[in-house]
């Protein structure tokens, strides 16, 4: 339909059409596309030695952190490579780093600004590299969401539990619901604790997670577990099964993750045989009990490290990691595939490429700080109280 029709029927775009053209922005979901500043052509011959240039200038002044799942050419100037909760608490140790630049998305760089001191300034290269998954629970729904369970009459019964990879503000929100916080590789502990105080769990933002943690570690069943959906009245769900249940799962999940599917795991396993399938908890519930190991990125990295020469392995992760490890391990035979036949990068992680990374370092090398990200007080305070709890986990 043109638009002259449009305007002959008298229709007016909605918000998201407009969103989806291109013509409008949703400010809190994608904050901020554009730096203030040129970046280098992403075809520049001289972009490696000048982020060489400024790093060395920058000195001790600056930290950078590389996740897991960065581009090659941006992890090779991190200091340190790690999972989201490892790169904050190694930032937290280096109170000498001025600047702390973190090579990740936004959720991350929040965490490592609670943790951080308030003399140290958290970058990140582009203000736009999100998490969907972290997205997919904002502050108002989850407070609609506890109104829900009090009408339940439910609410004093349930401890919420988030994942990391969830914004600053669900974590206070966990914090201030005497609520902790989770990663994949403690998710069985938190729930155990959480479960010691209550009788019920609300698990931000990650169902798959929640559910295949409940389930095929604890020994829940399927029934044990409902999913509320934030876009349904009353998450779409009766209070009725709001009581029946021991864990209410947020309908979230990881773009990546969640694409792997049962066909998948017995397609690879058709085109190489002896494979070993190895997925990350944040897959479906049915691709993780297909799987022969499930694990955290770090448990990924260590059983390939551990794993004989000549062993093959499909590994149901984002791909950036799975191609680095399959290099790494190809002088000891170790057959390393993506378990998806189609390529899989984290759309949002990889907005953090050579150009923006070496903007960043020579504006902060010049004396320009920019896209800080800073977490205010309160909420940085109830967000610190729910990782403590994390923290002080047995």
């Amino acid at each position: 339909m043109t638009t002259a029709q449009t305007q002959e029927l008298d229709v007016q775009p909605t918000p998201l059409a407009l969103l989806l053209l291109g013509r409008e922005a949703d400010p809190r979901s994608e904050r901020g596309v554009e730096c203030p500043g040129d970046l280098p052509s992403p075809s520049d011959p001289d972009l490696v030695e000048r982020a060489r240039a400024a790093k060395e200038k920058l000195g001790d002044k600056v930290f950078v952190l590389g996740h897991h799942y960065q581009r090659d050419e941006v992890i090779q100037f991190a200091d340190v490579t790690g999972d989201s909760f490892k790169l904050a608490r190694d930032a937290a140790a280096r109170p000498e780093a001025e600047y702390i630049v973190f090579c990740g998305v936004h959720f991350m760089a929040e965490s490592a600004d609670i943790l951080t001191s308030d003399d140290q300034k958290v970058v990140l290269p582009d203000l736009a590299a999100g998490c969907s998954m972290a997205d997919m629970a904002t502050a108002e729904q989850v407070a609609e969401c506890w109104d829900v369970l009090t009408e339940a009459g439910i609410a004093e019964q349930v401890v919420p539990v988030s994942y990391m990879n969830s914004s600053a503000d669900i974590k206070a929100f966990t914090g201030k619901h005497g609520g902790t916080i989770c990663t994949s590789s403690n998710a069985q502990r938190a729930l155990e604790w959480a479960f010691e105080q209550g009788e019920k769990v609300l698990f931000l933002p990650d169902q798959h997670l929640g559910r295949n943690t409940a389930v095929r570690d604890m020994g829940m069943s399927l029934e044990d577990c409902v999913l509320y959906n934030p876009h349904k009245p009353n998450g779409g769900l009766t209070a009725e099964q709001l009581r029946d249940a021991k864990m209410i799962l947020w309908r979230g999940h990881c773009s990546v993750h969640g694409r792997f599917s049962l066909d998948s795991v017995n397609d690879v396993r058709e085109r190489i045989p002896g494979v070993n399938v190895l997925v990350h908890p944040e897959c479906k519930h049915e691709v993780v009990s297909a799987a022969d190991y499930v694990g955290s990125t770090e448990y990924i990295i260590k059983a390939l490290e551990a794993a004989p020469a000549g062993s093959k392995w499909a590994i149901g992760t984002e791909l950036n990691l799975v191609r680095r490890l399959a290099n790494r391990f190809a002088a000891e035979d170790k057959e390393i595939v993506f378990l998806d036949k189609t390529v899989c990068f984290c759309s949002t992680m990889n907005r953090i490429d050579l150009p923006h990374l070496v903007w960043t370092l020579e504006s902060l090398a010049e004396g320009n700080l920019v896209n800080r990200i800073e977490v205010d007080k309160e909420t940085e305070a109830f967000a610190k109280l729910a990782l403590e709890r994390m923290l002080a986990l047995p």
